[in-house]
């Protein structure tokens, strides 16, 4: 790395990421390079964001037309990729309406105020509570911070938003034991991302749902990692069988650039009336522009290959010997080890040229939903080294 990059770095931004030894300034597909010209196998994609790996063309496309033709123009105007976007969505999902937004947090944001403006509007003050799970991650903002069912993050900025409780995730009977008067939402990943790459059960889910729905309670679904193909389906509750009230959606929906999304069905769609919610750049053009192009691309064919390389790579994948177990759904993979350490792995995968995350103390696999066969060969061809 180049030492001039490392260290402005180091004096001029907080120090909030313990950052790799790594300087990315180039990629392509699923491959980048560093300042000396280093080539690196990606298996992060940004954290889920590059659903169609570094630079795809016809993205870069799209965007580029539309910065040159407008970049930004306030909510209090309507524009064409914003309405475009919207239009796929909704038809694609099944959803009847959408806000667009700048994150996941900020559209978990969307949907708690949703879901409490629904109750409101409905019952009146006092039923307010959302009930989420332990080991979930929402978002960093305070309020989603107060969501996310993991104590560590519990700290420091006080005080948190009130109104949250935690159930046992695939335990129906905590989420009723919490279930009293004042809950007016349940919000739930379909995958345990950040909390260590957990699929929720079928039967679990299937029963949470059954249970909102009896008790005139939303049902969220935190899909900002999972959605958008991640899981080979366009939206993971699909897996499931169900249709949340609202999803939230972010990370790979853009490409490359941000955006997030609460999509809401027709009893949450109008709740949010003028002046309710909003955002400045919520509905950008350049960035719709970007997500127009990532939603035409992931049809079904796309998702059926996303499905049979998911399949392809965790059959590999169980095959090695330090690999205790696979977990999660579709390209969205957690390794438990056996005897080495998650964050060491990742650490010398890096030197070996290939990037990798973490989840609690499983390395998690995230690669760009267009990785090829040859590159999931190469991976594994790398991995097994390292875990040997």
């Amino acid at each position: 790395m180049a030492k001039s990059v490392k260290e402005t770095d180091k004096k001029y931004v907080m120090n909030t990421y313990n950052r790799y030894d790594l300087e990315i300034v180039e990629g392509m597909g699923c491959n980048c390079y560093d300042v000396d010209g280093k080539e690196y196998l990606d298996l992060s994609s940004g954290i889920g964001v590059n659903s169609l790996g570094f630079c795809d063309m016809g993205w870069v496309d799209s965007v580029t037309q539309q910065v040159c033709k407008l970049n930004h123009t306030s909510n209090l105007y309507y524009s064409q990729p914003c309405a475009l976007l919207a239009e796929k969505l909704c038809k694609r999902t099944g959803y009847e309406k959408v806000f667009f937004c700048n994150s996941g947090a900020e559209a978990n944001e969307g949907a708690i105020k949703i879901a409490r403006k629904y109750s409101f509007d409905k019952y009146g003050r006092d039923r307010d509570k959302i009930i989420t799970l332990v080991n979930s991650f929402h978002g960093r903002t305070v309020t989603t911070l107060a969501a996310t069912g993991q104590d560590v993050f519990h700290n420091y900025f006080f005080p948190f938003t009130e109104g949250f409780a935690y159930a046992k995730a695939n335990d129906i009977e905590s989420v009723k034991n919490l279930m009293d008067g004042s809950v007016c939402a349940v919000m739930a990943e379909m995958v345990q991302g950040e909390g260590g790459v957990i699929a929720l059960d079928k039967d679990f889910v299937t029963q949470l749902k059954e249970l909102c729905d009896k008790n005139d309670i939303l049902f969220i679904a935190d899909e900002v990692q999972t959605g958008i193909g991640r899981t080979g389906e366009l939206l993971a509750s699909s897996h499931y069988g169900i249709l949340p009230d609202i999803t939230t959606l972010a990370k790979g929906l853009g490409g490359g650039l941000p955006i997030g999304a609460v999509l809401a069905n027709e009893k949450c769609s109008g709740v949010l009336g003028f002046s309710m919610h909003g955002t400045t750049f919520g509905g950008n053009p350049i960035v719709c522009a970007g997500a127009n192009y990532v939603i035409d691309t992931i049809d079904d064919a796309f998702l059926k290959d996303v499905r049979e390389k998911a399949r392809y790579f965790r059959e590999k994948l169980v095959e090695l010997p330090e690999v205790e177990s696979v977990s999660g759904l579709g390209l969205m993979i957690g390794l438990k080890l056996k005897n080495q350490i998650a964050s060491e792995v990742v650490k010398e995968g890096i030197k070996k040229g290939l990037i990798m995350l973490t989840a609690k103390d499983k390395v998690r696999l995230l690669p760009p939903l267009v990785i090829s066969y040859n590159d999931i060969d190469k991976a594994m061809s790398i991995l097994t080294k390292l875990l040997a």
